[in-house]
């Protein structure tokens, strides 16, 4: 082996170990607040603040996983949070992806202006759009209602979903669309049946992230929502801390159990997902 090619392989080496330490770094990171967090789950009330060093449970017990839905309700505040969640994912999709069609497609006074603002409304921090939404809602009587919250979903995940969709139609060639008219489809005949089919990475990557967005949400969820009945998953999970202690393995196993959903959509979407975070990166 010549000492040039020697150099290359010693320095391919040490690029291995730096990438591979890196990524073990990062995986543990993920794994390990996973496994404490199942590990927790698994104790009983006594064990959950003994200070013994012991990390595994002495004893496994499920009663947190069967507290959660007999003492707490869950299943109200996770019927809450998915349909919440779904119905904002799809008034999302549909505006999003008519937009993304709409400003591709068309040429219009005002396009990147309109398209612009949209990217600016992305540039404010929530909290300020706190007692605006608030006071709207409160107005026509929306404050204390799952519809409100749906709303207000809905205009934080339309801007970026529209702005993904945007780029992904982008990537769709003008020429389709005008060998479709000249074979007498419309625009809407060729938005449905050429376009749509064309974005479907496009449609998968915007569904989870205003999925994520929307199960996730948790301050506006907190202050809209009034009524017990009508309070999200992730409110009642903040909720288990108690005046007197915190049931953290009642809240660790609320907390798995809302995560289901999100693992569910990303397995069943990884494909379409992962395709569509690498569409438009080669030409």
């Amino acid at each position: 082996m010549s000492k040039g090619n020697y150099s290359l392989s010693k320095n391919q080496r040490r690029g291995n170990i730096v990438s591979y330490t890196v990524l073990i770094i990062g995986a543990l990171l993920v794994i390990l607040p996973i496994s404490w967090m199942f590990i927790t789950a698994l104790k009983d009330d006594l064990e959950i603040y003994q200070m013994n060093g012991r990390i595994l449970p002495e004893t496994i017990t499920a009663t947190s996983f069967i507290r959660i839905w007999k003492d707490y309700d869950f299943v109200l505040y996770f019927r809450n949070s998915l349909g919440v969640t779904l119905v904002a994912v799809l008034i999302s999709l549909v505006a999003s992806t008519l937009t993304g069609y709409g400003a591709t497609r068309f040429n219009f006074r005002g396009k990147n202006t309109f398209l612009s603002f949209i990217l600016m409304t992305q540039m404010f921090p929530s909290i300020m759009l706190l007692v605006p939404f608030y006071k709207i809602l409160s107005v026509y009587g929306l404050n204390n209602s799952l519809v409100g919250l749906c709303i207000v979903y809905v205009s934080f995940t339309i801007p970026f979903c529209s702005w993904m969709m945007v780029g992904y139609f982008r990537t769709i060639p003008t020429e389709i669309d005008e060998s479709a008219a000249i074979d007498g489809a419309s625009h809407l005949q060729t938005f449905w049946k050429i376009a749509l089919p064309l974005v479907k990475p496009g449609l998968v990557s915007s569904a989870i992230y205003a999925f994520i967005t929307c199960w996730n949400e948790y301050m506006f969820a907190a202050i809209l929502l009034v009524n017990d009945k009508l309070k999200t998953a992730a409110v009642a999970i903040a909720e288990m801390n108690g005046y007197y202690k915190i049931a953290w393995n009642d809240m660790m196993a609320a907390s798995l159990v809302a995560s289901v959903p999100l693992i569910i959509a990303f397995v069943f979407m990884q494909k379409s997902f992962i395709s569509g975070l690498t569409a438009g990166a080669v030409k």
